[in-house]
């Protein structure tokens, strides 16, 4: 042989499956004259090649350098070895290899420009052809069942490739190449309509073919249950106010803002104003939902987001959806194929079960979905971008943590928006959207979810760090004895807002001592109680509360979280020791009642005491007339963001002059001070948005304040912001600024939302460092 050929072993970790990244391989292993061979392992991908050393080095170069767009490289381990005894004379994709340890699978993709193109090309094999898909896009997270990333491990399996897909396929220069959805009309799946009586005669029998006819039924004001990508979803005609009307009284859904999907940017643009960043975040292969300003003036129903200030859009992200905006030229309703709060459908038999009683029609696929995966959705603040939901798009790609675990760790996550998290080494593995965990179908979709994912990656936890609530740690323990071997396992109960700042911390990398502003609605509090509005010192091992708002009871527990009002009454009580007429006026209580629910809070019947910052939102929405009940979580509050945003007038108003005082030890906010001046400006008929202005300007300075004496105390000036309450975006911004104003360095959320759905990442890191 000759002397001046080497041979080079390289691993390369990431992800490299599904990306294009074999036929990559092979390009450059050409472009450079390299023989030897790459495959796919469980592992990542393995390469040997072997030729000249300037060629070799050429070639490691732009390994890293030109990789497709979809890959997302970790890691490149290079060694020289011995040249093989019989070298060949060309360079080959060879089978894949089954090894130990896991390999990274990449999330569903959004259709690509390339294929978009030939579906829309009356000329190309493809046209109208739903599951069109390339190496650059398509599904992948959803339709794996095992690894390595091969067709007869996807749900792809039962469609057997016609000569010309298994052409493409077999093909290292065309893009198609080890695409494993790849197919066609001749091969692949198929869609089909079915109608309920009396649609049928609504359905035009001209239209070229289904997808047409469920374009044609939306526009008459049908709701139709439509087959997608990692589920189902409920579409109606989004400027019909009457079909949005009936989509809302079936599912039933009164309040809960719906998602939208609109054909195009350029539509998007008629409806919602549109920053550049946002714009990035729609057209991203992950296609999330977008929460955007409307645009006044617009045909959209106004029940799609009653009292919001946002809407929240995505772009079609399968060649269906792009096929079926293109043909009902309206945005559509587009929201989460469930009965409310339950998870998403994702089988035929399921959704033929649940949708039905919702339903006009469904738009049937026989392409079997293996990992349900719900819509992401993000919104964008002055201070970057921010997750609200993680899933389709994003899961199951990991995440890092900012220390390496010596034991595996599945962490729980909470009961509400709840997602699990799977730890292996520093590689945090956060699952799709599980959601609200009172329901027995969630958690069989959650104990499902987990055992896909410690079988895709071969991790078998040997720590669960769950929340610190009684009930969970009852409930993680029955759950888990069918997935796990208890007896081996080390149990780690984490308190719920040190989770938060931790899963700030390992969302930013960090590590070490910081003051976290945790602020949500309820939590399990280190003593016992009802925590919500806290100040913590904390870091990735422990934590000490430094600071709160003051409690005040909530009259019927879980009643007063469903009854804003409720909770209104008890502050009233707490700030003036009695309640005026005027107040039950703007409460719409019977003084009957009311007389109840203070009996109950003094004395301290089911009337828990709590800190929670977003049970001070909902008083002060009821109190301002805005909302008295809620049909959603959040709602009274989101409400009354939206209204204090609309205000007018000085955007700098210093707020209300509440103190912050040194109580127990604790630096306490005053709550029932705010609702004093709260009621003096209703008083005298300050306008409700200035009110609400005022009242969040308050919270935010108040906020500011009391970091400032615990950096007087620490030395402390990091801030990690984290909670549900953060994702008002008007709280998060005010109290951004304020904070930079004051010489604080803030680190808010990026990667996993403010809210419980990022809570497993910080149990994770707490397990991992404690550990």
């Amino acid at each position: 042989m000759n002397s001046r050929l080497r041979t080079y072993r390289i691993h390369v970790d990431g992800i490299v499956q599904g990306v294009g990244f074999r036929p990559f391989v092979y390009r450059l292993a050409q472009r450079y004259g390299l023989t030897g061979w790459v495959r796919n392992s469980s592992l990542g991908v393995d390469i040997e090649v072997t030729g000249p050393l300037d060629a070799l080095e050429a070639f490691s170069h732009a390994l890293q350098t030109e990789a497709p767009p979809l890959a997302h490289i970790h890691s490149v381990h290079l060694q020289e070895v011995d040249p093989p005894h019989t070298p060949t004379q060309e360079f080959r994709i060879i089978p894949s290899e089954k090894a130990e340890g896991f390999t990274l699978v990449s999330p569903d993709v959004a259709t690509c420009a390339d294929c978009l193109a030939e579906v829309l090309d009356p000329a190309n094999r493809r046209y109208r052809y739903p599951f069109t898909n390339c190496t650059n896009c398509g599904p992948r997270f959803s339709i794996i069942r095992r690894l390595p990333y091969d067709r007869p491990h996807t749900t792809m399996a039962a469609f057997p490739m016609c000569p010309e897909c298994q052409a493409e396929y077999e093909d290292p220069l065309n893009r198609r190449f080890h695409a494993q959805p790849n197919a066609c009309p001749r091969c692949g799946p198929h869609v089909w309509l079915e109608v309920k009586p009396p649609w049928e005669a609504h359905v035009p029998e001209e239209a070229v073919d289904d997808i047409a006819r469920t374009a044609a039924l939306l526009r008459k004001g049908a709701i139709v249950a439509i087959k997608g990508l990692g589920g189902f979803h409920l579409a109606c005609d989004a400027t019909q106010s009457q079909a949005v009307r009936r989509l809302r009284q079936r599912k039933p859904r009164p309040h809960k803002p719906l998602a939208l999907m609109m054909r195009d940017v350029e539509m998007v643009r008629e409806y919602a104003h549109l920053t550049p960043e946002a714009e990035a975040l729609l057209t991203s292969p992950a296609a999330p939902i977008v929460l955007l300003p409307p645009r006044e003036g617009t045909n959209l129903a106004p029940e799609v987001a009653p009292g919001q200030r946002t809407i929240g859009v995505m772009l079609p992200y399968t060649p269906l959806h792009h096929l079926l905006l293109r043909d009902a030229q309206v945005p559509l309703v587009m929201t989460s194929g469930n009965r409310t709060d339950e998870p998403i459908a994702y089988t035929n038999e399921l959704a033929r079960s649940t949708l039905d009683p919702i339903v006009d029609a469904f738009l049937w696929h026989n392409r079997p979905i293996h990992n349900r995966v719900d819509d992401s959705v993000w919104t964008t603040t002055a201070a970057g971008s921010m997750p609200i939901r993680r899933s389709r798009g994003y899961a199951p790609y990991p995440l890092p943590l900012p220390i390496r675990a010596r034991d595996p760790i599945l962490a729980m996550g909470s009961h509400m928006k709840n997602t699990f998290c799977l730890v292996s080494g520093s590689h945090a593995f956060l699952s799709q959207h599980i959601g609200e965990m009172e329901y027995a179908s969630t958690w069989e979709f959650f104990t499902e979810s987990l055992s896909r994912f410690m079988d895709l990656f071969g991790i078998r936890p040997r720590v669960v760090a769950h929340d610190a609530h009684p009930d969970f740690t009852t409930l993680a323990h029955e759950v888990l004895q069918d997935v796990l071997a208890l007896e081996e396992i080390r149990w780690v109960a984490v308190q719920h807002h040190h989770a938060h700042v931790a899963a700030c911390l390992a969302d930013n990398q960090i590590v070490g001592d910081v003051i976290g502003i945790i602020l949500d609605g309820t939590g399990y509090g280190g003593d016992g109680t009802i925590w919500g509005g806290e100040i913590l010192v904390a870091n990735e091992r422990t934590y000490r509360r430094v600071g709160r708002i003051a409690p005040f009871p909530l009259p019927g527990g879980d009643s007063a979280i469903r009854a804003p009002w409720r909770v209104a009454l008890a502050l009233v009580k707490l700030a003036l020791g009695d309640i005026p007429p005027t107040v039950l006026d703007q409460l719409d209580v019977p003084p009957s009642v009311a007389q109840i629910v203070l009996r109950q809070v003094e004395r301290g019947i089911n009337a828990p005491l709590t800190s929670s910052c977003g049970r001070l939102f909902d008083a002060v929405a009821a109190l301002l007339g805005i909302r008295r009940e809620i049909t959603y979580e959040g709602q009274a509050a989101i409400e009354l963001e939206t209204v204090a945003a609309s205000f007018s007038g000085i955007r700098r108003e210093a707020g209300y002059p509440v103190p912050v005082t040194q109580v127990d030890g604790l630096w306490t906010l005053d709550a029932g001070a705010i609702i004093r001046h709260v009621l003096q400006d209703m008083a005298t008929a300050v306008e409700a948005s200035r009110v609400a202005y005022r009242f969040h300007r308050t919270i935010a300075r108040a906020l500011v304040e009391m970091a400032e004496r615990v950096r007087e105390e620490t030395g402390l000036s990091r801030v990690v912001l984290s909670g549900g309450c953060f994702q008002n975006r008007l709280l998060l911004e005010e109290l951004i600024a304020l904070l930079q104003e004051n010489g604080f360095t803030v680190y808010t959320h990026r990667h996993v939302p403010p809210n419980d759905g990022g809570l497993s990442l910080g149990q994770a890191l707490i397990a991992a460092a404690t550990l």
